[in-house]
Parts: structure tokens; sequence; C-alpha cells
């Protein structure tokens, strides 16, 4: 125990002891808000992955909506409700 309090009363120990403990607990960058920062990135980067596999499929979907007249009307009819002159169009909902 004086062992202990013998390096706690140097100067240096004790200043890089205080040094180190506001570091870790009480600056704006603690290690604690850097945790939820990594987190925060990890679902970030998933997100990204998430968002890019999204970009990839609504891109060949436009690709072939554009190429294909019978896809587009598909789309249309699917989404949109459109329907030609000649025709009624009747829209189940269901309900669970």
């Amino acid at each position: 125990m004086k062992k202990v309090l013998k390096i706690f009363k140097n100067k240096y120990i004790l200043s890089l002891s205080v040094f180190a403990i506001w570091i870790l607990i009480f600056d704006e960058n603690n290690l604690i808000e850097r945790f939820k920062m990594m987190r925060d990135i990890r679902q970030m980067e998933q997100d990204r992955a998430y968002y890019m596999e999204q970009i990839v499929e609504n891109t060949q979907r436009l690709k072939e909506l554009k190429t294909n007249r019978e896809n587009l009307e598909k789309f249309a009819r699917e989404q949109y409700l459109m329907k030609k002159d000649n025709e009624e169009i009747f829209v189940i909902v269901e309900e669970d």
C-alpha cells in the first residue's frame, strides 16, 4: 500500500493518471461515445449496402421497363391502376 501511495506522489504519474481518467471518462470523445459512434458506423455501412443493392435492382428494373413495352404496360396497370378505354379495373383489398 505504501508503494502505491509513493508512486502517486510522483507529480508526473499523478498528472498522467488524471489526464488518462479525463480522456477516458470526461472528454467529449470518451470511450462511451467512441463505442456509440462505432455502432452507428456499422449500422450506416449496413444501410449503405442495402441501398446499393436497391439501386442495382431498381436500375435493372428501369432498364427492363424502358426496353420492353409489355412490362411497362404491366407496371403502369399494377402500380398506377391505368387501364385501356374499353376496360374496367376492380381493386381487391385483402384484409387480415
